[in-house]
């Protein structure tokens, strides 16, 4: 299957999408811990909300409405 490229999230640190989702994946659940796992955020720290997003993305698969049907 095709890979994207992957993108600076945080320039300061070299921090990758591909490494927050690699972080997420190994438990990683909030943009605190990955800053202590990578640095991310603790430079310029524009990065934050970017990385909270995808690591919420990567946290949870599935939206809420598809539950609430399924209930």
């Amino acid at each position: 299957h095709y890979q994207w490229p992957a993108m600076y999230v945080c320039i300061c640190h070299g921090v990758t999408d591909q490494d927050i989702r690699d972080a997420a994946v190994a438990g990683c659940a909030s943009v605190t811990e990955l800053t202590m796992r990578t640095g991310l955020g603790s430079g310029c720290g524009t990065c934050s909300q970017m990385a909270g997003e995808i690591l919420t993305q990567v946290r949870t698969p599935f939206p809420l409405a598809v539950f609430a049907v399924a209930a």
